[in-house]
């Protein structure tokens, strides 16, 4: 299972790609692991504020429904239409074209509370 050094991880199973000043959201190997095969993504509209650990959007699999959880604050700035219309990319690719929101960050220290890879790891027991 991969856990990618630079990206910071959440609690709830969210990873973040910091690209200047816009996060890219999607959710953990672990998590889509753990979902199985992902069914249906719920997103966001472009331009809506979400707010760090707040519910953004739903992620549906054949096992369970899941709520996604925003790491960062922000505005909306781009949905991954491609999760939409075929949803088991978040299971091939958790980490590239799997994302599922950007958001433009509007408090970058927000990214200090967030896990490292060693500590998300950790948190799941591996």
């Amino acid at each position: 299972m991969e856990f990618p050094a630079e990206l910071k991880y959440s609690k709830e199973h969210e990873w973040v790609r910091l690209e200047g000043d816009v996060a890219v959201i999607g959710i953990t190997e672990f998590a889509q692991d753990e979902l199985g095969d992902i069914v249906y993504v719920e997103q966001p509209k472009v331009g809506d504020e979400v707010r760090q650990n707040s519910q953004f959007g739903v992620v549906e699999s054949v096992k369970t429904v899941s709520d996604l959880y925003s790491p960062v604050s922000g505005e909306v700035v781009e949905v991954n239409d491609d999760v939409t219309s075929s949803p088991e990319h978040i299971n091939k690719d958790p980490y590239g074209a799997g994302w599922i929101i950007k958001v433009k960050v509007s408090d970058t220290a927000e990214l200090d509370s967030l896990l490292s890879a060693a500590d998300y790891k950790e948190m799941i027991g591996q």
